[in-house]
């Protein structure tokens, strides 16, 4: 027999709520496997209903979701496509990561790496926010030369991703907080930054614009692809790994477990993910009834996947709220499940392997030097600042 899916008495999107999205989150999984929201969105938090709907595009299909508005900013590609379009833009992405591409681009992010935490190791003891200074620095540096950009300011990086995040949710406060930044400068930016003839020609950036030539994507998917790549290839990477030098310093026996053994570094890393994921929901349409326990889903209904409450889903994980290093992995949702799991994957682990890499061995400890500030977005998740003091090695 099932019942009406039980409507959810707080709103999980204002500034209180983000400031503490952890135990919100968490309350919300615990109500009901399923839950509406005022404005009729369906929210699903516990691991095995995540993982199978992730799992299932034909029943939970990216053409639309909860706030979707296709004349947003938000490039319209990829992460809005079910197949055949999905797999037919998904393996240009995966085509382009040639074994001589991603050889180029190790090369890149570890040298980057090295100079990185060689000025860290100049201002030992100094308290500094491993966010900017750290890891966004990194990968704000890194990550667009990788993709071939133009050399010069990009500050306006972290203004598109925080436009790109703020309509994954409702336009609310926080929306129009986004909204408010220099908007016109930010897009005028992205815009020129992703033409073709600004692009370095042996660039991963060419690479889409090169599958354009050979019919295989149009050249305005090729732009929409390489924007889609820069706004989500960076914030969550470089979330993920502030979360990563944040449980560090929190987890100080797992952080030497990671310093005796290398090795360790990647599962780190995914372990940082699950324990606190860059983002707290993907966003679905169903496309028939679908039940959820004795609950029934209706058909065209759009639905948040709880990303972030599924990887603390006691059901499923011993010990959620714990960090370790040692943790078996392969059912995170912290890269996506299934046809949607993260393109990017590799980059990020390129990415982490580089800059941890090169910091871990140099690191004796890390402390906590001041109160995390959240990132104050909807959807998005994750420190705004983590101040740290890094005690290198003498």
């Amino acid at each position: 027999m099932t019942r009406d899916i039980p409507d959810y008495p707080i709103d999980i999107f204002t500034h209180d709520a983000v400031r503490n999205a952890r135990e919100v989150d968490d309350a919300l999984r615990e109500y009901a496997s399923a839950v509406r929201l005022a404005d009729g969105v369906v929210m699903i938090g516990r691991h095995e209903h995540v993982a199978a709907a992730l799992m299932d595009w034909k029943r939970f299909s990216s053409t639309s979701r909860p706030w979707h508005d296709p004349k947003s900013l938000r490039p319209e590609i990829l992460l809005t496509d079910d197949p055949p379009t999905h797999t037919r833009v998904r393996r240009v992405i995966g085509d382009a990561l040639s074994p001589r591409t991603l050889n180029a681009m190790r090369t890149l992010f570890t040298t980057g790496a090295e100079r990185l935490v060689a000025d860290l190791r100049a201002r030992g003891g100094e308290v500094i926010d491993a966010v900017e200074e750290v890891t966004r620095r990194f990968v704000y540096t890194v990550f667009p030369d990788a993709l071939g950009l133009p050399p010069g300011d990009r500050t306006h990086m972290h203004g598109f991703s925080h436009m790109v995040w703020a309509t994954m949710g409702p336009e609310n406060d926080l929306f129009r907080e986004a909204m408010t930044e220099d908007f016109e400068p930010v897009i005028a930016w992205l815009n020129e930054v992703c033409e073709r003839d600004r692009l370095d020609p042996d660039g991963f950036g060419m690479l889409l614009f090169k599958a354009a030539d050979g019919g295989t994507i149009t050249l305005a998917e090729a732009k929409l692809l390489l924007q889609t790549i820069l706004s989500a290839g960076a914030d969550t990477t470089y979330i993920t790994m502030a979360n990563a030098l944040r449980a560090w310093a929190e987890f100080p026996d797992e952080f030497d477990k990671v310093k005796a053994e290398p090795k360790l570094i990647r599962n780190a890393f995914d372990e940082s993910l699950r324990w606190d994921s860059p983002s707290r929901m993907a966003g679905r349409i169903a496309t028939v009834d679908v039940p959820i326990d004795d609950l029934v889903v209706p058909a065209g209904t759009r639905v948040g996947l709880m990303f972030a409450a599924a990887n603390r889903d006691p059901r499923f994980w011993d010990d959620p709220d714990a960090y370790k290093v040692g943790r078996d992995l392969k059912h995170s949702l912290g890269f996506g499940y299934g046809i949607h799991a993260c393109v990017g994957r590799t980059l990020a682990y390129m990415e982490a392997d580089a800059l941890f890499g090169a910091l871990v061995p140099a690191l004796e400890r890390i402390e906590l030097a001041g109160e995390v500030e959240p990132w104050m977005t909807t959807v998005g998740h994750g420190p705004a600042r983590v101040p740290v003091r890094l005690h290198f090695r003498g």
